[in-house]
């Protein structure tokens, strides 16, 4: 449980700093990233809107987008900074992990005229050995405003 907790801090870290091809080593290759458009428990990504709901392809585009300077409005990039905390680990099926935490992110917009936008929300990543290392098979992010207009969201939440 140590691991999974110390997993989610690093993740948290390189996403923050803009390490994009370290955050995308920790992903499975049948990962999926899902941010609701809801703050429903019952929500599935079939049947309700998503702000970003994600295949492993497209977290690769997401990603070269954002390393290539194609992703215009984060150019330049957010500074970001997150507080991750109330980490619960579990058991999960098949040996995975399943990991639950709270997050406050605070985000400089320095594209869009230096805006200070506040993201807060639960995180759940699920967990998994590959080669003896975790990597997270799906990482879903419920904002605590998810049904409510949102900012641009072209970074990694």
């Amino acid at each position: 449980y140590t691991a999974a907790t110390e997993f989610i801090y690093r993740e948290a870290r390189l996403a923050d700093e803009g390490r994009y091809g370290e955050w995308l080593a920790l992903w499975t290759d049948d990962g999926l990233y899902w941010v609701p458009a809801t703050t429903d428990p019952r929500a599935d990504p079939g049947t309700h809107l998503s702000h970003v709901y994600d295949n492993r392809a497209r977290i690769e585009t997401r990603v070269k987008l954002l390393l290539t300077g194609l992703r215009h409005s984060q150019e330049p990039a957010s500074r970001m900074r997150r507080v991750v905390s109330n980490v619960e680990v579990t058991a999960g099926e098949g040996g995975e992990l399943v990991a639950g935490s709270n997050f406050v992110l605070g985000e400089l917009s320095v594209q869009a005229g230096r805006e200070l936008h506040w993201w807060v929300g639960r995180t759940t990543h699920h967990l998994r050995r590959v080669d003896g290392a975790l990597r997270m098979s799906r990482k879903k992010v419920v904002l605590v405003n998810a049904a409510e207009p949102l900012p641009n969201l072209a970074f990694l939440i």
